[in-house]
């Protein structure tokens, strides 16, 4: 993957999110960070010390990979004590960091096993375990819970931002989901075509992404877009039809502009007057117990709309979608962020 002008500060203690698609530059990336890989131009910088050319083995990392990686005829204590005893590390050192790292991560009662005698959540956390005690500079996590049941990623996600908070390291953590970004927070990058296309405070870049690229890369379902010419008050939709220019589309000049709007901001429900109604066709209703996810046809466009509960539409039903233009991402024809509606702050 080629990593074209990425330019980023990491702080000490600082939980960073590198968020995109598979094949994004997510984990050439984190190549480059450990020394893996060497770029071709530019640095890289650690307190200001320049060590673009040194080798993995002169820099203080540690890397978690979404296999699980553990000695498998060792037993889950010495998969964790690895690194220390090759570092030469005193043995009550071993002992402590050990015993520290294992009650970090709940794996007190499961010391005396070998990995294949774990849950995969185990086996996963003796590796986490093992990249922690090592007490690296850098600590870079590939998708480390992408192999895991949804049970134990909830679990893990839910611990992992204490782990983080518990250590002076620099962590960067690689995800293909925008939900497990929000649910880390830190700050997050997203990376498309191995560019970093914004990188900040994790809801800062959620709510306001700078371009359409980002908002896309931050939405999961995908992110409803169609086209609009503002004249004056009115916007002239490419789904047909028109709509008041208030909200978001209030703030721009007249021209021709892409909107952005994420699913759980488009409603087969009417609310407010202001809301923008698009005659739709259900394609198909995916019912997920608490919400459901109905996907619609409107002219050229496919459209998202995530709702709460148990909706059912049976598919070619007429409906009418509604979104707020509060709730609008407005983006110019470079497809850098024109405006965005005060709502986005509470999105």
């Amino acid at each position: 993957m080629h990593i074209d002008d990425v330019s980023m500060t990491l702080a000490r203690g600082s939980l960073n999110v590198l968020l995109g698609a598979t094949l994004a530059g997510k984990t050439s990336l984190m190549r480059l960070m450990a020394g893996l890989d060497a770029p071709s131009s530019g640095r890289v910088l650690v307190d200001g010390n320049d060590v673009t050319g040194w080798p993995v083995q002169r820099r203080s990392v540690a890397m978690v990979y979404q296999q699980f990686i553990n000695y498998p005829s060792l037993s889950v204590y010495e998969n964790i004590a690895s690194p220390l005893r090759v570092a030469g590390l005193p043995k009550a050192e071993i002992e402590s960091r050990v015993r520290d790292a294992a009650r970090l991560l709940k794996l007190e009662p499961y010391l005396d096993r070998r990995p294949l005698n774990l849950s995969g959540g185990q086996q996963q956390r003796t590796a986490i375990a093992r990249a922690l005690v090592k007490r690296a500079d850098l600590v870079l996590l590939d998708e480390p819970l992408a192999n895991l049941d949804y049970k134990l990623r909830e679990e893990l996600r839910e611990e992992l931002p204490r782990l983080f908070a518990a250590s002076g390291a620099v962590f960067v953590y690689a995800t293909t989901e925008p939900s497990e970004a929000l649910l880390l927070g830190g700050h997050t990058a997203t990376l498309y075509q191995g560019r970093v296309t914004q990188f900040g405070p994790t809801p800062q870049v959620y709510r306001k992404p700078q371009n359409l690229v980002t908002a896309r890369v931050f939405s999961d379902p995908p992110l409803n877009t169609l086209t609009i010419r503002k004249t004056g008050s009115t916007a002239i939709l490419s789904t047909g039809g028109q709509a008041r220019a208030v909200g978001a589309l209030a703030d721009v000049p007249d021209g021709e502009y892409t909107v952005g709007f994420r699913a759980h901001h488009l409603s087969l429900e009417p609310s407010d007057n202001d809301e923008i109604a698009i005659p739709a066709m259900v394609s198909v209703a995916e019912i997920t117990g608490s919400e459901s996810y109905v996907h619609l046809d409107v002219g050229d466009h496919r459209f998202v709309s995530l709702m709460p509960g148990v909706r059912r539409w049976e598919p070619g039903t007429s409906v009418t979608a509604h979104v707020n233009p509060r709730h609008l991402f407005v983006f110019d024809r470079t497809g850098r962020l024109a405006a965005t509606g005060m709502a986005q702050k509470a999105a």
